[in-house]
């Protein structure tokens, strides 16, 4: 039989179609031809660079995934709730295979999803959801499936790294990148979905669940963005022989489920360290494999195209696991970590240029069980002294006591910087 595909969003996912060379090679390896049979987008008139016109349009997703002549719905609008949601739902309850993009609405519905999907004997695939056309959801739920996972992390917004690493090379402060970055494109619309690691912990969540064989837990993922990251940041990180990144990190510990997406120091000569402009980065620890590191484009109509199209090929060939690598039954509701694994930090402050000074806040981070691995101090600027440290490993809870004593020193000119530094 030939396996008929709806697009939920018109020509963005017209590539999938099969014409010409490229078309006969892909329904060669797919083992059986795809045919659009119908689609569905905002507006029916924008070029797409390919001609529609030969396929039936609806002006409804929900109307387009319950057509009696589509057996997959391919869902690209993006976004939570609403339509995109519906459509998804009332494709599953039909039986129907779906194919998404949607990170957003897998993180915050996944499992309800995959227990319609697996009820009603349907694929939800969700590649191009997380890294774009990097294959890290195949790679745990197929190639790594014999592992025990001890952790996932990674670089996964390209906005991110974008900005972080032209911010370095260019000299620029993070609101002359950010506006460049805006006009190149490569904002969301709510640009906090981006710098504010949103996007990302979006994707950091939906790994998590694999690996781990958890139900996603997005509300379990703690986020900070990078908004608050200065370009004398990135220049004292990288003295000390650092880069900042924008880094996920998920693994199990004694404490619970440990998710974090936040603003992390990698050595600079790392593979993480050297992922430049809008590259994504997720590694994967398991037992028995040891690391994995998977680097490619994250996002962009190629990447998109090419995991979107890697699902759809899957589900004709045959190819049909659950939609977490595991019975949707079998998921566990794993209890979120309440601390962060003990690390070590790199703090910066900015002091007055008074005799002690910099002893008040050595005494307060001794006091508080916190030990100096590395200081460095630079020259006085208008009586200022900016000062480095980088500790030994401590937990959060210690450090953030320290610093909630750092102002009574009367030695602070500024608000004091800590940034953790990732093991890798």
């Amino acid at each position: 039989m030939r396996g008929r595909a709806a697009v939920g969003r018109g020509g963005d996912g017209g590539a999938c179609g099969h014409g010409g060379g490229a078309g006969v090679f892909r329904q060669r390896r797919a083992g059986r031809p795809v045919e659009i049979s119908a689609v569905c987008a905002r507006d029916p008139d924008r070029d797409r660079g390919i001609d529609l016109s030969a396929y039936a349009w609806e002006t409804d997703p929900v109307a387009l995934a319950q057509r009696d002549d589509v057996d997959l719905f391919v869902e690209l609008m993006g976004g939570s709730e609403g339509a995109p949601l519906d459509a998804t739902r009332a494709a599953l309850e039909a039986g129907k295979d779906v194919v998404t993009a949607n990170k957003a609405m897998m993180a915050l519905h996944g499992h309800e999803l995959a227990e319609i999907a697996e009820a009603k004997g349907a694929c939800l695939r969700y590649e191009a959801g997380v890294a774009g056309a990097i294959p890290a959801i195949k790679a745990l739920t197929e190639a790594l499936a014999a592992n025990e996972i001890e952790r996932v992390l990674g670089v996964m917004n390209g906005t991110c790294n974008y900005i972080l690493t032209r911010m370095q090379s260019a000299g620029l402060s993070y609101d002359e990148v950010f506006a460049e970055a805006a006009k190149l494109g490569y904002l969301e619309a709510d640009p906090t979905l981006d710098v504010g690691g949103i996007d990302a912990g979006h994707k950091l969540a939906i790994l998590a669940s694999i690996a781990f064989g958890a139900k996603v837990n997005f509300e379990g993922v703690h986020l900070e963005g990078i908004e608050r990251i200065t370009i004398e940041d990135i220049n004292r990180a990288a003295d000390m022989g650092y880069r900042v990144k924008l880094l996920g990190v998920a693994q199990m510990t004694g404490r619970g489920l440990e998710q974090r997406m936040t603003p992390c120091l990698v050595p600079a000569n790392s593979p993480l360290g050297q992922l430049e402009n809008a590259t994504n980065m997720v590694v994967i620890e398991g037992d028995a494999s040891g690391r994995i590191v998977l680097q490619g484009a994250g996002a962009g109509e190629g990447p998109t195209a090419s995991a979107v199209m890697s699902d759809i090929m899957d589900i004709a060939r045959g190819l049909r696991l659950p939609t977490f690598g595991q019975p949707a039954s079998t998921l566990v509701e794993l209890p979120p970590a309440v601390s962060a694994t003990p690390a070590p930090y790199y703090l910066r402050f900015i002091l007055d240029d008074k005799p002690g000074a910099l002893a008040k806040i050595a005494t307060i981070l001794g006091n508080n069980g916190i030990s100096i691995d590395r200081m460095r101090q630079y020259g006085h600027a208008e009586s200022k002294a900016p000062v480095l440290i980088v500790t030994h490993r401590t937990t959060r809870a210690d450090l953030d006591a320290a610093l909630s004593q750092m102002p009574g020193t009367g030695v602070l000119a500024g608000e004091p910087v800590a940034i953790r530094i990732e093991r890798l």
